[in-house]
């Protein structure tokens, strides 16, 4: 178990090296994750028109 958490520290730090360096990988992954997170308000955003509760 212990190895597994290392090895999965050691890529983190790897991919973050990368990034440093890198801006165009920088923007990019940015620009992923404005898309993405713009998918999910969309998403949230939609209205269900209200029907009155009838008993």
């Amino acid at each position: 178990m212990k190895r597994n958490n290392t090895f999965m520290m050691s890529a983190m730090a790897l991919g973050a090296a990368y990034l440093m360096r890198n801006p165009e990988a920088r923007q990019k992954l940015k620009d992923q994750f404005r898309s993405f997170a713009g998918t999910s308000t969309k998403k949230n955003n939609v209205k269900t028109p209200k029907r009155p509760v009838t008993s």
